[in-house]
């Protein structure tokens, strides 16, 4: 009997930091008409987030890149908008180049009240930004095994996304700070592999009957079958500030989700590796995104990113052709090259101080930068 391919749609979730145009700094308490505007444009597909500084979008459910690309545009689009009308302005980086995380304030529903509650100053210094894609995978027992072959490829996917070098007015010395901040979180980081539908239940009811967490949108690994959706949700990511960046990283995940399908289709798989590895790996992608290396598991060897990035290209040829999405995926060279968001942003902060600029004038030209990035299709 034929196995049925997956339906492969896919959906993209970002979140933004909303900064005062004048001062550069976060909005830390934005006004409820800004929420409101951008509810009335565009529904469920907007929401606040935990801090009041920050907001959500996500599309819709998306069959090809090019739907998403458009829902994606006009989502950032019309946030921008809403959001000038205030004196304010979306950045799509992950953190802020110089805001303090103390002086915010988390948005009074109860969902984000009982965090702030139950995860006190971990949840309360959690002033960082993500992107999440969603591809739709049904059956359920096909959505864990890719689950847990898709782990190997989670550094490579962080490293084409960073935009988190700065962290309360300090360079981090990482290209991605984000995930130090995320990893002080429980239930975050490499999610671990299942042999089946029913032991991944398991382990959810175990959690909830134990009254540790009320359902699984609690678990936060980098990678996870959605609590909501018959989908899997990358979630490593930082979130980037060029929309092309995002959608590289989207049809890249949505194509490695179907090369790993068509091995399982052929009674093959990739190979499973320790945890411990793929971890160091995502350390590295972290430390210095794509401008660094990762290891080559089987080779024993560091693979400078851009090599990577030519084997993934080869490696997913055959989906990127059948999803339509060559260009999308063959642009990982450009970010490879160019480097991350993170390097713009610490390229702009270094020729500033070398022009004579002070720190607090090299990070809000940063912040310009990003704001000006952020709405380049706009």
């Amino acid at each position: 009997m034929a196995i049925t391919e997956p339906k492969l749609t896919i959906g993209i979730e970002e979140e933004y930091l909303l900064v005062d145009r004048e001062t550069r700094d976060l909005c830390s308490d934005p006004p409820a008409a800004l929420l409101e505007g951008c509810e009335q444009a565009l529904g469920s597909h907007v929401a606040p987030e935990f801090l009041r500084c920050q907001i959500e979008v996500g599309t819709p459910v998306c069959k090809s890149m090019a739907e998403a690309r458009q829902q994606l545009v006009e989502l950032r689009c019309t946030i921008a908008n809403e959001a000038d009308k205030h004196g304010l302005a979306p950045i799509a980086a992950s953190t802020h180049p110089f805001a303090d995380w103390s002086e915010q304030k988390n948005t009074d529903r109860q969902r984000y009240n009982e965090l702030a509650e139950d995860l006190q100053v971990v949840v309360r210094r959690l002033l960082i930004c993500g992107m999440h894609v969603h591809i739709g995978v049904d059956d359920e027992e096909t959505r864990i095994d890719l689950h847990n072959q898709l782990v190997y490829f989670l550094p490579h996917l962080l490293a084409l996304s960073t935009s988190s070098p700065f962290w309360q007015g300090r360079r981090s010395g990482l290209k991605s700070y984000r995930l130090s901040v995320f990893n002080e979180l429980p239930r975050t980081g490499i999610p671990e592999t299942f042999a089946s539908a029913s032991e991944y239940r398991r382990l959810v009811s175990l959690l909830v009957e134990a009254g540790v967490i009320e359902d699984a949108t609690k678990i936060w690994w980098d990678l996870r079958p959605s609590a909501k959706f018959p989908t899997l949700e990358m979630r490593v990511t930082d979130v980037c500030t060029r929309i092309e960046d995002a959608l590289t990283i989207a049809a890249l995940f949505r194509c490695l989700a179907r090369m790993l399908w068509r091995l399982r289709r052929d009674n093959q798989r990739w190979r499973q590796y320790p945890m411990s590895l793929i971890s160091e790996n995502r350390w590295l992608a972290q430390r210095h995104g794509a401008r660094g290396s990762l290891m080559d598991f089987g080779r024993g060897t560091m693979v400078p990113y851009p090599e990577l990035v030519e084997e993934l290209i080869n490696l997913i040829a055959e989906d990127a052709e059948a999803l339509d999405c060559v260009a999308e995926v063959e642009r990982a060279r450009v970010i490879a090259a160019e480097g991350t968001s993170a390097d713009r942003q610490l390229d702009i902060y270094a020729t500033a101080i070398k022009n004579g600029s002070d720190e607090a004038e090299a990070l809000n030209r940063v912040v310009d930068h990003l704001i000006a990035e952020t709405l380049v299709d706009c």
